[in-house]
């Protein structure tokens, strides 16, 4: 097991209202250097239903989708120990400082994109933030029990930011 570095920057603007967590980059993510870049993961897949969009290939296309949409995309954790892209083996976590979001962008609400970011969310930053999040399906194709389908009602909970 070896110690990870996040190696991406938030995405965020003054009119980002709603801030999205994970946990901490897949493997694919941190090669790219951009979010959620495994082809399985049905992230960008949901918010385009959701907003009723085409689905963002490219990375200036998923900034400017998120930026337009007043999302702001970060993850809770800035390093910690893991095995490829497994959340469940993640250890010794150090989290991220989000004070650059929120001293900078609107933010109103806060969803955690599965039940690993959501705890680690809860344990090291909602005392900082006093902002409750809400825990949403992971977008991680190794969420096999939510179908997209399934994920994208569940999604919607971020229109009503």
């Amino acid at each position: 097991m070896a110690e990870e570095f996040h190696n991406i920057d938030p995405v965020f603007d003054s009119r980002s209202e709603t801030l999205i967590l994970g946990s901490f980059p897949s493997v694919k993510s941190r090669e790219q250097r951009f979010f959620y870049g495994h082809p399985q993961n049905r992230f960008w897949r949901v918010l385009a239903a959701v907003f009723g969009e085409r689905v963002p290939d490219t990375i200036p296309e998923k900034k400017d989708f998120l930026l337009r949409n007043g999302i702001a995309v970060w993850d809770v954790i800035k390093s910690c120990d893991i095995i490829g892209s497994g959340d469940s083996t993640i250890k010794n976590a150090v989290p991220n400082d989000i004070s650059i979001i929120l001293s900078n962008a609107p933010i109103r609400s806060i969803f955690c994109n599965g039940g690993t970011s959501y705890r680690l969310y809860k344990k090291f930053l909602e005392k900082e933030t006093r902002i409750e999040a809400q825990k949403l399906p992971s977008t991680s194709p190794a969420n096999a029990g939510y179908s997209l389908e399934r994920l994208i009602p569940e999604w919607q909970a971020i229109l009503a930011r």
